[in-house]
């Protein structure tokens, strides 16, 4: 291992890539097969996330940011599922992002070890609406499993639609147990011809 800090970044950027690779196992016990991966999780989380920060009035690219790296642990503890973490005690995120980091230049160390405290410490406007990205994200993938015919999706839905605090994400995990995931796919009615 060399010491240009480079090659710690350059380190820390093909870490992360194993996050594309690496099941969300929770949903194993649901029964999907192929779950989604922590890295797809994290893109519509961080997607949600801007749009929650616009609805509430926290800066949409901090929350981003935010949503980006609230999982990037995982390619070091894995996506511990809930009744898994009844027996086990992983490492403390902060813990484990300072480990990762450690070899970056320090601008991004300190970038990135301050994203994952403010996420951890759920204090600040923007830390509780990617919180509230987290969880309305996996209420939405439940959503659309059971569209999929998955059946036992109730309690991922419940569990994440009781951890959630903004007025939007409740409106928004409204509408999505509403909604259909592929109305998207029909086109706008056309006005009518006069």
């Amino acid at each position: 291992m060399t010491d240009d800090p480079h090659a710690g970044a350059m380190s820390f950027i093909f870490e992360a890539g194993v996050l594309k690779r690496a099941a969300r196992t929770g949903w194993w016990f649901a029964g999907v097969k192929h779950p989604e991966s922590i890295a797809e999780h994290s893109f519509r989380t961080a997607l949600i996330g801007m749009m929650l920060a616009a609805m509430e009035g926290a800066d949409p690219g901090r929350v981003s940011m935010l949503c980006v790296l609230h999982d990037t642990q995982e390619t070091r503890i894995t996506d511990i599922p809930h009744i898994a973490k009844r027996y086990l005690t992983a490492a403390p995120n902060t813990a484990v992002t300072a480990d990762q980091v450690a070899a970056c230049p320090p601008a991004v160390a300190d970038v990135i070890t301050a994203v994952v405290a403010e996420y951890e410490a759920s204090e600040t406007l923007e830390a509780i609406v990617a919180r509230d990205a987290d969880k309305l994200e996996c209420l939405v993938q439940a959503v659309e499993y059971r569209h999929q015919g998955v059946a036992d999706v109730q309690r991922w839905i419940d569990s994440s639609r009781a951890a959630l605090k903004t007025s939007s994400a409740h409106r928004l995990a409204d509408v999505a147990l509403t909604g259909a995931p592929m109305a998207w796919l029909n086109p706008p009615a056309s006005p009518p011809v006069t």
